[in-house]
């Protein structure tokens, strides 16, 4: 059995006394004061997670941005330098490798930040698809660290410690800065829902950071928060896990990813216009059989992913991630089902424990908050 890999701040971690578990073939912490306590800090106050397992991949050449354009299904062509793009990156048959944040320094350097587990399958990936392209790819992920912190009083416990203005990063943006005198690559996008901060730097400092953003953020109650309450609070967003809303076997389509799936992309004389486009088109086209939706359980239980979802007695779909909501306070889930049960008060069962149990369709995301630093 392949040994776990652990980031920087495994350490801090184990003294934090986190209960530590294996993800991804990561040793991850997955709680600190308890998932409940530490979602609701992040939705009230300020979290701070330690996401330095995640992938990083430099992109550099004179076709970097054709390359990544035919790598991904949005267009990064339609942002501007220092700027941040979301996207899928298809298979050809339209499922999907993984999704990823694409940064742009310029049209001739991009860095693509990918999910831990998916990381050397990804590269492997990118290095296959880069034939033809001029471009230098290097997997520069064991040589970053990364925390994010989250939350509405996350700016000004950043500030505390920061060289910027950090009001001046809009959102889905990055720029270069210090925190704690530390070099940073800081941005400002965000997988729970809430505003807040991402800083990449040299693992080296990732002790120092981790702690001096914690001690800026006492008196706020500012929390570390593990990869529990990291699902929950995305899920209630409606921000979507790889290996639960997306997959293989999942289209961004079927994912209700369509808005970041540019299918007018022109395509290159030698082919499409993005790995997958031809599948994508085709789907569109004759009419998606599938499609994630919302739902809130009517009955008592909570779904779990994989739970089989039915219809009258037949199997329609299955549960992507379910859960108890904290901020709403009661059983959610997101489920792939057939298309045309995708309707808002739709009525459904969850088979929990093989026991039909009422659930219906509900709008998403669950959880929105008020207004997005724009």
């Amino acid at each position: 059995m392949a040994e776990l890999k652990r980031t920087p701040l495994y350490a801090e971690h184990v003294a934090a006394k986190a209960k530590v578990i294996d993800f991804g073939g990561w040793e991850m912490p997955v709680q600190y004061a308890g998932v409940i306590e530490e979602h609701k800090a992040v939705r009230t106050k300020a979290g701070l997670f330690d996401v330095s397992h995640m992938g990083e991949v430099d992109v550099q050449g004179p076709e970097a941005l054709a390359f990544v354009n035919h790598l991904i299904t949005n267009d990064v062509s339609r942002i501007a330098d220092g700027q941040i793009l979301y996207s899928p990156m298809c298979y050809p048959n339209g499922g999907i490798v993984d999704d990823l944040l694409v940064y742009r320094y310029s049209s001739g350097h991009f860095y693509l930040v990918v999910n831990a587990s998916n990381t050397d399958k990804d590269y492997a990936w990118m290095e296959e698809q880069k034939q033809g392209f001029d471009v230098a790819l290097a997997n520069v992920s064991s040589q970053t660290a990364q925390l994010a912190l989250q939350g509405p009083l996350a700016e000004g416990i950043l500030q505390k410690i920061s060289d910027l203005d950090l009001s001046k990063i809009k959102y889905y943006w990055f720029t270069q800065g210090k925190i704690d005198g530390v070099p940073c690559l800081i941005s400002r996008t965000g997988y729970t829902g809430e505003d807040g901060f991402e800083f990449y730097f040299s693992p080296q400092y990732a002790a120092r950071l981790w702690n001096r953003v914690l001690e800026s953020g006492r008196e706020e109650g500012i929390q570390p928060v593990g990869l529990g309450a990291r699902d929950t609070l995305r899920f209630e967003a409606r921000l979507p896990l790889y290996g639960n809303e997306l997959g293989p076997d999942i289209s961004p389509l079927e994912a209700g990813l369509g808005i970041f799936v540019k299918l007018d992309k022109p395509s290159r004389p030698q082919g499409e216009g993005f790995v997958g486009q031809t599948a994508l088109l085709r789907q569109k086209k004759e009419g998606l059989k599938r499609r994630l939706v919302g739902l809130e359980m009517v009955g008592r239980g909570i779904a779990r992913s994989h739970y089989p979802v039915s219809k009258n007695g037949a199997e329609v779909g299955y549960v992507t991630s379910g859960s108890f909501s904290p901020t709403l306070n009661k059983n959610i889930a997101l489920a792939l089902v057939r298309g045309d049960l995708a309707v808002v008060g739709t009525e459904l069962d969850v088979m929990i424990r093989n026991k039909p149990v009422a659930a219906r369709v509900i709008p998403t995301p669950f959880y929105k908050r008020e207004k997005n630093k724009e």
